[in-house]
């Protein structure tokens, strides 16, 4: 309009502006697009090792690299590179009174455990013992073997009670390894309350369900595994990167041991502070994962 009143009304630019009721600043200005390549880079980085993270886990992963861009900008950039997961909606159904799953105040009160099924690329069938504390959603144990019995579910709990001390109470469902007399003898020699859900209420172990579906998505469903000790080495290097990396929703976007730290007292054992951290062999960290992720990947 500045223009036309110029061309057609042979006005000045200061008496155009002027009928217009704008500055000559505001006609000269031409807006400058921001350079997004950085953003573009680190959420390209974050799809490529975490496939199932949708926008707002990887803002606030973002946030604990010390990127602090908006969100609104961090979603527009997202949404142009096509970024976004579809949601699954849920299958309506009536209403119904649901029992309140009532979590612990500290670490090592409650632990919760599950079985979870999957095959090798051979057809073998495996098994997985996933172990959980329920204070802070931490992955205490991920075990990996085509046989899971009774007694090997004891040695495993026996190592964790070494590493971490021992839990006041036990959570799984109605396995018949959960129920054997050697486990319950087990826990009558360390004094372990073990808490058995109803058959048929997966929801009265929710927290632990929740970890296998999202052990399920990253891991068990991402990639094919040729023998045990690839997918042992993936497993512990993933339960590492989802103890320290992963924020959770839960838990005020921090990670499990973020939450432990600041809001739980550090386990001891034998008068020691047992810092917390995923029990490995091969003291996998960040760098094992990325190149885990690269490797499987390709």
């Amino acid at each position: 309009m500045v223009g036309y009143a110029r061309e057609e009304f042979k006005l000045s630019l200061r008496q155009a502006c002027m009928l217009f009721c704008i500055s000559t600043s505001v006609y000269y200005y031409r807006a400058k697009r921001s350079d997004d390549s950085e953003v573009i880079e680190q959420l390209s980085v974050l799809a490529d090792l975490h496939r199932t993270w949708g926008f707002r886990m990887m803002y606030h992963r973002l946030r604990k690299l010390n990127y602090m861009w908006n969100h609104k900008r961090v979603y527009r950039i997202y949404t142009a590179m096509r970024l976004n997961l579809r949601n699954k909606r849920k299958k309506r159904l009536p209403a119904r009174v649901k029992a309140p799953l009532l979590c612990p105040i500290g670490p090592n009160i409650t632990w919760s455990l599950d079985f979870m099924h999957d095959t090798l690329s051979g057809g073998k069938t495996i098994r997985t013992l996933n172990v959980i504390d329920d204070f802070n959603r931490e992955a205490l144990s991920i075990t990996v073997d085509t046989s899971l019995p009774s007694h090997r579910v004891i040695r495993e709990l026996e190592k964790l009670v070494q590493w971490r001390g021992k839990p006041d109470k036990i959570r799984s469902d109605n396995g018949p390894e959960f129920m054997s007399a050697a486990m319950m003898e087990w826990c009558c020699e360390h004094s372990i309350e073990w808490e058995f859900i109803q058959p048929g209420k997966p929801t009265q172990n929710s927290l632990i369900e929740r970890f296998n579906r999202t052990f399920r998505q990253d891991v068990l469903d991402s990639y094919m595994f040729d023998n045990l000790s690839a997918i042992r080495k993936y497993a512990n290097a993933w339960a590492w990167m989802y103890n320290n990396e992963r924020p959770h929703s839960a838990l005020g976007n921090l990670t499990p041991i973020e939450f432990l730290l600041k809001y739980g007292k550090l386990p001891t054992l034998n008068g020691q502070r047992q810092f917390p951290t995923l029990q490995q062999d091969n003291n996998n960290n960040k760098s094992d994962w990325n190149f885990l992720v690269l490797d499987v990947a390709s």
